[in-house]
């Protein structure tokens, strides 16, 4: 099942805030983890210590979801949507780069979550850039009846892991998928020499091409009965 974005998920991810008014998914209430801050919002979000997060309901025939934060860095969500195809939601954080792939001299981050062994999803970092022509998918973990867009591209090993590589196009942007061969609930990912090799050794988009910003979270595409998934650690980190 091909993760196909639509430009109209961009565009509603982006104006979470004026969309949101109030409007809920369900009537799940969230976890008794939350500590500073929770939201069954479909486009709930705000930002903690630098990192911006979203609960981002964006597709059809999801349940219900709820998100909690502790910390811009650790934070978790209860989903319980159907088990029926398509992706239903990306909670995530986010952490704004801005910086032309050249001129990042280091672009880093440290990962520990908690996944269910049930369900389907994929533990993912989203990478854009700031014109949202290019997506940059680099999963850590999947589970269930989900699968990258496009053709194979091969295998390669960079930023610490061993990845299967995807290359194709959802009608609205690029979109480079890296798979890492086995699943891992922690670790680090050097970004910047994925980045890199994307632009300068197989050319797919340009070094002056400017980074916006490092998405990670949860592509759920069912968790029927509802299931927990949480972000024990998350930092990224850019020079």
């Amino acid at each position: 099942m091909a993760t196909t974005r639509t430009l109209s998920r961009i565009t509603k991810a982006l104006l979470a805030p004026a969309l949101a008014l109030g409007a809920t998914v369900g009537l799940a209430s969230a976890p008794a983890h939350a500590a500073v801050w929770s939201s069954c919002d479909q486009w709930g979000n705000t930002t903690l210590n630098g990192y911006t997060l979203y609960n981002n309901i964006w597709g059809s025939g999801a349940g219900s979801q709820c998100v909690w934060a502790n910390s811009g860095t650790n934070w978790g969500v209860w989903a319980n949507h159907p088990n029926t195809g398509g992706i239903k939601s990306y909670p995530n954080t986010k952490k704004v780069v801005n910086k032309t792939i050249s001129s990042i001299a280091s672009l880093t981050s440290n990962y520990n979550v908690t996944v269910p062994s049930a369900g389907a999803y994929n533990t993912s970092y989203d990478i854009w850039d700031t014109d949202y022509d290019y997506e940059i998918m680099l999963w850590v973990n999947y589970n269930g009846a989900v699968g990258p867009l496009g053709t194979s591209q091969g295998s390669v090993t960079l930023g610490g892991h061993t990845w299967n590589v995807y290359k194709g196009n959802n009608g609205a942007n690029e979109v480079f998928s890296f798979l890492r061969t086995s699943d891992s609930n922690s670790g680090t990912v050097n970004i910047k020499p994925i980045l890199t090799w994307i632009a300068n050794t197989k050319g797919w988009m340009s070094s002056n091409e400017t980074i916006g910003d490092v998405q990670f979270g949860y592509e759920i595409t069912s968790s029927s009965g509802g299931l927990d998934f949480i972000t024990n650690n998350l930092t990224v980190s850019s020079s």
